[in-house]
């Protein structure tokens, strides 16, 4: 559909800050607790020139105002930690979107999946934030009599078409005038869609026949004798021409030509990008540290390994076999170790749907979501390097001198920290974590593949997997800096006795095809180059998301819809009558404007 949207009376754009927007899925970092949820998501979006004492008095007010006191200090929860209620988490929800006060709430389904207390306590909480002047407009399905009673107005909708549009006290006075009086017992939500959703009549066609639809049929219930599709086509009928549309058509027109309240230009967030920065290092910090699958379960297999490494290599010293038993460790080391953390796939999933709806609203950008990532997923990364350096250091015993450590540690943490930001393009690309892994561990072992480990770099077939995919890989680079850093400057027996010591350097030449025209230190280089390129590939695709995937969609839909419209059947009418597929009007038409009004 196209059209205007008119904020009291002006053309204006639904922008961050003055319209918030409640998904209908509750996403939220299940490690905080309710009020740290709300504290950070204030740092992030009230003005930095607020006191830390006013954020906290906002954070208090809002807690108290959708009734969240009882459970403000309680973990949101996980997979493995126990937190609030449903009905607490659609709350919680709420509560970070009315932060910022927003003019315009709209929210989707609020009552999905809640008990009929808990979707009672929802709808009574956004009833009372209506009454503090803001409007709000909820889809909502099926809600029970006292939920519906908590409605000011109602909007019908059935295909596409408008079937009520008023008040919804007295909806059920136009059902009774449009002869579908709703029955004393039943719920009105209930009797409004069994009057306009289709998917009765299968049910109808399927009790055809039986005992209890032919009593059904005695009792004169036209609800029962007519076809959904009759029933709709007679309410909207009813409704084109009625006062009640009457009534709606001049209250819009009234609002559309007033001068009202020029909606003031407002940002989703009035913080300062430091302090975006800020709030959100210490937010993520905070979930790694408490999320038990993020880090810490890889810290502990990656000692557990660490230490089976060391134990199988240990001491490998510098005999003519130690030659092989050092490439072999240094590939596994700079290969499949770091491969094992793909493991953190899942937890970023999570992360990023979190990153995704907040985007939606507005609450910062995507370069400080990236940069925020990485400090606060820095410390574990260095601890992890540094704990699994150590062991096999050590304990295979490399060389001795402390410059040496400090290039395996740093060339282990690179490695780790390209394999991270690598998967999380492919979380940028592939949502869903079972695929991501999937599509992750192929990605992660084609570089293997090309490292030199397996097969000799100068060995590798010349197009395409040498150039460019070994360039590419950081296994390549890693493990040329491993073996640079082990074995230049070490001298090995050779093969036959009394035969001259074999020098690490010629070793590295010709039996590992390395070439020797630049140091260790350039291999390290390309590894935190590999790394920053991942990092603004990441920011890139997910910008392309933002900015381009809205025109392609639109295009796409441009496309389709000029196909139809060279189609004859498009055009043509059935050639039988139809109850069934009545003629669609827009909601401009059916309102006698030139625009939809939200």
């Amino acid at each position: 559909m196209t059209g205007n949207v008119l904020l009291n009376g002006r053309k204006r754009r639904l922008d961050c800050g003055f319209v918030a927007y409640v998904t209908q899925e509750d996403v939220m970092l299940g490690t905080l607790t309710v009020r740290e949820t709300i504290t950070y998501s204030a740092h992030l979006r009230l003005p930095t020139s607020m006191t830390k004492e006013e954020i906290n008095g906002i954070v208090d007010g809002t807690i108290m105002e959708m009734g969240l006191q009882d459970c403000s200090d309680r973990l949101i929860g996980n997979w493995h930690l126990r937190g609030i209620s449903g009905g607490e988490k659609k709350r919680l929800s709420i509560a970070l979107e009315i932060l910022t006060r927003p003019r315009l709430l709209f929210l989707d389904e609020p009552t999905s999946g809640l008990d009929s207390a808990s979707a009672f306590f929802v709808i009574q909480t956004l009833r009372n934030v209506a009454r503090d002047g803001r409007t709000i407009i909820s889809s909502i399905h099926q809600p029970s009599s006292e939920v519906f009673d908590l409605f000011d107005d109602l909007f019908l909708l059935s295909g596409g078409e408008t079937i009520y549009f008023g008040e919804a006290k007295i909806a059920l006075e136009f059902f009774a005038e449009a002869g579908f009086p709703c029955p004393s017992r039943r719920s009105p939500s209930d009797h409004f869609l069994r009057c306009i959703n289709s998917d009765f009549d299968i049910v109808t066609a399927t009790l055809k026949g039986s005992q209890r639809l032919r009593e059904s049929q005695q009792s004169s219930n036209s609800v029962m004798e007519l076809a959904t599709a009759e029933i709709k086509a007679i309410l909207a009928d009813k409704y084109r021409g009625s006062k009640y549309q009457r009534r709606a058509r001049e209250r819009i027109r009234e609002i559309s030509t007033s001068e009202g309240l020029v909606p003031g230009s407002q940002s989703g967030s009035q913080a300062s990008w430091w302090k975006q920065l800020v709030t959100l290092t210490r937010r993520s910090f905070l979930n790694m540290s408490r999320d038990v699958g993020y880090y810490w379960l890889r810290l502990m297999i990656y000692i557990v390994v660490s230490i089976c490494v060391g134990t199988i290599y240990f001491d490998v010293g510098t005999s003519y076999t130690a030659i092989l038993a050092r490439c072999a460790c240094g590939g596994f080391i700079s290969g499949f170790m770091t491969f094992m953390s793909i493991g953190a796939f899942p937890s970023f999933v999570e992360e990023m749907k979190v990153f995704y709806r907040e985007r939606l609203n507005g609450h910062y950008g995507v370069a400080v979501f990236i940069l925020s990532n990485f400090l606060s997923s820095f410390p574990y990364l260095v601890a992890i390097a540094v704990a699994t350096g150590t062991i096999t250091f050590y304990m295979v015993k490399f060389r001795s001198e402390f410059s040496h450590y400090v290039f395996f540690c740093l060339n282990l943490f690179s490695c780790i920290a390209v394999v991270e930001s690598c998967m999380m393009v492919v979380a940028s690309l592939v949502p869903n974590f079972l695929m991501g892994i999937i599509t992750g561990a192929g990605l992660i072992g084609i570089m293997m593949m090309t490292s030199g480990f397996f097969r000799l770099l100068s060995d590798l077939p010349k197009p395409f997997w040498r150039y460019p995919v070994s360039y590419i890989s950081y296994g390549a680079w890693g493990l040329q800096g491993a073996y640079k850093n082990d074995l230049i400057g070490l001298e090995f027996d050779p093969l036959i006795s009394g035969d001259p010591k074999l020098k690490g350097s010629e070793i590295i030449t010709n039996m590992l095809g390395i070439p020797l025209d630049h140091s260790k230190w350039w291999d390290l280089t390309a590894l935190f180059i590999i790394l920053i390129s991942y990092r603004l590939i990441f920011f890139l695709i997910l910008k392309f998301k933002e900015r381009a995937w809205p025109y392609f969609r639109t295009l796409c839909a441009n496309r389709t819809l000029q196909q139809l419209n060279r189609r004859p059947s498009f055009h043509t009418k059935p050639s039988f009558p139809s109850k069934r597929h009545q003629a669609l009007h827009s909601l401009s038409s059916q309102e006698g404007l030139s625009s939809p009004i939200a």
